[in-house]
C-alpha cells in the first residue's frame, strides 16, 4: 500500500508539478508522455488497493484472499513492463510532441508578440529554464527567464528532450522498483498460501 501511494504522489508530482506541466496548461498537451503518466498512476492507485487483499489475506489466513492478491500483483506486474516498454519505444515521439507543441507557441509569439501569446512563451521559458530554439532568426525581443545562461540555454528544443529523457528515466526506474516489489510480493504470497495449506493438511 505505501509502495502505491509513493507511485501515485511521483507520478501526480511529473504530471503536476513537473516543468513538463506548463505543457498541459494549454490547449496542446503531448498526449503520448501523459498517458505514461496516467498508466503509472493508475498502477499505484491498484497496488494500494491490492494491499488491502494481502493485508486481509494474511491476517485472517484465507488461501483465497493472498490467491486473489498475488493475481492482481501479476497483473500489475504485466502493466509495468508494458508501461516501460511503452515510454521507451514511444521516447522519440514523445520529445517531437513536445517541441512540436512549443513551436507552434513561439510561431503564434512572432505573429503577435503581446498579450496571451507573450505569457505563453514566457511560461514555457521559465519552466525550460530557456529561450528561444537557438537560431539565428530568433527575436531579441523574445521574453526570457532572469539570470539565465545564454546562449548556453537558448535552445529549448534542446532543453525539452533533455526534460523528457530525464523524465522517463526516473519513469523507468520506479518502474524497476516496483516490478521488484511486486515480484517479491508474489513470491511471499505464494509461500504464505503453501504454508496455510500444509498446516490445514497436518491439521
Amino acid at each position: 500500500q505505501l509502495a502505491g501511494l509513493a507511485v501515485i504522489a511521483f507520478g501526480l508530482w511529473l504530471r503536476f508539478g513537473g516543468p513538463m506541466a506548463e505543457f498541459a496548461t494549454d490547449k496542446k498537451s503531448p498526449e503520448l508522455f501523459f498517458m505514461g503518466l496516467y498508466v503509472l498512476v493508475g498502477a499505484g492507485a491498484i497496488m494500494s488497493a491490492v494491499g488491502f487483499f494481502g493485508c486481509c489475506g494474511a491476517a485472517r489466513e484465507s488461501q483465497c484472499l493472498i490467491g486473489t492478491f498475488f493475481a492482481c500483483l501479476l497483473v500489475i506486474f504485466a502493466g509495468e513492463v508494458t508501461a516501460g516498454v511503452f515510454a521507451f519505444i514511444g521516447k522519440k515521439v514523445a520529445i517531437q510532441e513536445a517541441q512540436k507543441i512549443y513551436e507552434d507557441a513561439y510561431e503564434d509569439y512572432m505573429k503577435n508578440p503581446v498579450g496571451k501569446v507573450n505569457s505563453t512563451i514566457y511560461r514555457y521559458h521559465v519552466a525550460l529554464q530557456c529561450c528561444g530554439k537557438g537560431n539565428v532568426e530568433q527575436p531579441t525581443g523574445l521574453p526570457c527567464p532572469e539570470n539565465i545562461q545564454l546562449p548556453k540555454a537558448s535552445n529549448c528544443l534542446v532543453e525539452i528532450q533533455n526534460v523528457i529523457d530525464t523524465q522517463l528515466r526516473l519513469v523507468g526506474i520506479v518502474g524497476i522498483a516496483v516490478a521488484s516489489i511486486t515480484i517479491f510480493g508474489m513470491i511471499f504470497s505464494m509461500v504464505l498460501c503453501c504454508t496455510i495449506r500444509n498446516m490445514r493438511e497436518m491439521i
